[in-house]
């Protein structure tokens, strides 16, 4: 009856998935919160519907690895380069974490080694919960965004060290930093030896594969890259889900890295809402009811302490207050590999009695605040900003631009971020001899542009102070290139205050955030979903050999008519592409 016990647990798993997700949508609730909750209830310390919590362990960690493998397949090494950059920020932030957590469990009289361990457990932050949450907000290419990211990789390359030394910290382990440098030499070999292998036999594998035109077999080779190459690392010291990451890197440097992301969607939702069932299915009722002082000043320390060193260690390393305020919120909680941690520091006498079920108590809460921490975050980053332009708090370089500004600024354009579009329209302006300044937050690219003679400075847009330093008043016209929701909202907000008379065009990923930049005061929204579609029926057209002049004003036409709608809540795209496909014979 094994086979039938684990069917039914599976059922009943995915049935209450179903529900959860479908009542937390109605009640406008984050579905990851309601995972957990289920996971709470339906787990051996709730009603114990599922008392093998072992057996749904090994398919969540299947969602943690296919969610870390699609978040590597959206990144490139490129993009993984440009991370190196908040390694310092990463590695400040655990030390800290550490050495905060040492001091408070000494100064309640327990020994110095658990005081590390538990600051070991507290470094962590959860990887799966929070790149979900920040990958369904369209925050992952905003500067906090990378950022976030960028300290989980450092944090899950650490694990391979903690676990060397936690049972050095129990006695029962050799002593020696030997024994950690070669655990983290032999980590980073294995990575160097799976990148360099990959990188020639992976592209050939797939080019064989998709010259054989079997879906089937295309997505079995996928599915074998992604958990092969998280075995491997695995076997090497590193955790599954850092494997995944490099898996969907290696993946993301091909032409067939589209397909690939959109045949493993549907297992990775599948098996991610196992993962924080999972999760949920670790909190203990009866340790709250027996110990709520305890649990909940230990909730509010550590996500209060996270939320400081993340900050601060951000701040330290150069990063604007507002992208270090909300990495902190976003950090704030236990992660999923202090799990794996406690279990060892329980083995070797670091958590003795009721301290391991408390720990994992205090984590699953910590994760149910993520997300509501997370919809907070934007007003709490505004507040941290009123308080950092308190001069006697904080100096006023902190909000001023880094860099050289051109002298006697008047009648020019503002670019915020220098992406992509950024670097597009600040070399048509330099063309057109149009005077431009631009601004952005990444350092390393603010001073490397700045040597090729580009007018750009290092500054947060959302400050005023950084746009008056930009010469807003006398500008013509602001460009929000950047690829933060948030932030863009917050500038059009705060140019539109110091300067009414601005031009202010907002770039956007999707429509339905047209009528709120509008309401905040922008002129004119270009939202990426819009013009993707005139790009992509463009290009039917000249399949079919339209005229060039006949797709151009048919592009005109719907972009003239299409946000002209949008503005007034009609009908939108649907209805404007549906007409013009039956004018199209009819008036050429």
């Amino acid at each position: 009856m094994t086979e039938l016990d684990f069917l039914r647990d599976l059922v009943v798993l995915f049935g209450a998935s179903i529900a959860v997700v479908y009542g937390f949508n109605r009640l406008r609730l984050p579905a990851v919160v309601g995972f957990l909750v289920a996971g709470a209830l339906l787990g051996p310390y709730g009603l114990d519907v599922v008392d093998n919590v072992a057996r749904v362990e090994v398919f969540a960690e299947v969602g943690v690895v296919l969610l870390l493998f699609t978040i590597g397949v959206e990144f490139s090494l490129g993009q993984l380069r440009s991370l190196r950059t908040v390694a310092g920020a990463g590695l400040l932030q655990i030390g800290s974490a550490i050495v905060l957590s040492a001091l408070a469990v000494i100064a309640f009289g327990l020994p110095l080694n658990q005081g590390v361990f538990w600051g070991f457990l507290a470094a962590m932050s959860s990887t799966a919960v929070v790149l979900k949450m920040v990958t369904e907000r369209g925050e992952t290419n905003s500067p906090h965004g990378r950022l976030i990211i960028g300290v989980l990789i450092v944090q899950d390359l650490a694990v391979v060290p903690m676990m060397v030394l936690t049972p050095v910290l129990g006695g029962r382990g050799e002593a020696g930093l030997l024994a950690v440098l070669w655990s983290v030499a032999k980590a980073a070999l294995a990575v160097l030896l799976i990148l360099v292998a990959a990188r020639y036999l992976v592209p050939r594998l797939l080019i064989e594969v998709v010259r054989s035109r079997s879906r089937e077999l295309f997505v079995i080779t996928i599915i074998l890259v992604c958990l092969g190459i998280a075995w491997l690392s695995s076997l090497a010291g590193l955790s599954l889900a850092l494997g995944a990451f490099i898996a969907g890197l290696i993946i993301s440097e091909s032409e067939y890295s589209h397909q690939a992301m959109a045949e493993i969607l549907p297992f990775r939702d599948s098996f991610n809402s196992l993962f924080f069932i999972s999760i949920g299915m670790l909190l203990d009722l009866r340790i709250l009811l027996a110990h709520p002082v305890l649990v909940m000043g230990l909730v509010v320390a550590l996500v209060a302490g996270k939320m400081v060193t993340t900050a601060g260690a951000a701040v330290a390393t150069g990063y604007s207050w507002r992208a270090a305020v909300l990495t902190g919120i976003a950090l704030a909680q236990v992660g999923e590999f202090s799990f794996i941690l406690a279990k060892v520091g329980k083995s070797v006498g670091l958590l003795p009695g009721e301290s391991f079920q408390v720990f994992l108590t205090v984590s699953v809460l910590t994760l149910l605040l993520t997300p509501f921490l997370l919809q907070a975050s934007p007003r709490l980053a505004r507040r941290a900003e009123a308080l950092q332009r308190l001069r006697h708090l904080l100096p006023e370089r902190q909000t001023d631009p880094h860099g050289v500004l051109p002298r006697h600024l008047r009648d020019h354009t503002i670019i915020a971020g220098y992406g992509v579009n950024g670097r597009n329209l600040a070399q048509v302006l330099r063309e057109t001899e149009i005077p431009f300044v631009v601004v952005d937050v990444d350092g390393e690219a603010v001073r490397q542009e700045h040597k090729k003679g580009i007018p750009i400075v290092f500054g947060d847009i959302t400050h005023p102070q950084v746009l008056r330093r930009l010469g807003i008043q006398d500008a013509r016209a602001l460009v929000l290139a950047i690829s933060d929701p948030i932030a863009t909202r917050r500038a059009v907000t705060v140019a539109r205050q110091l300067s009414p008379a601005i031009h202010i065009i907002a770039r956007t990923r999707y429509l339905r955030e047209i009528e709120d930049l509008r309401g905040t005061g922008a002129d004119q929204v270009v939202p990426e979903e819009f013009e993707t579609s005139i790009e992509i029926f463009s290009l039917v057209l000249q399949h079919y050999r339209m005229p060039v002049r006949v797709i151009a004003e048919k592009a005109e036409r719907i972009r003239r008519e299409g946000y002209a709608l949008f503005r007034k809540g009609q009908p939108g795209l649907k209805e404007i592409v549906a007409k013009e496909s039956d004018d199209l014979y009819v008036d050429d």
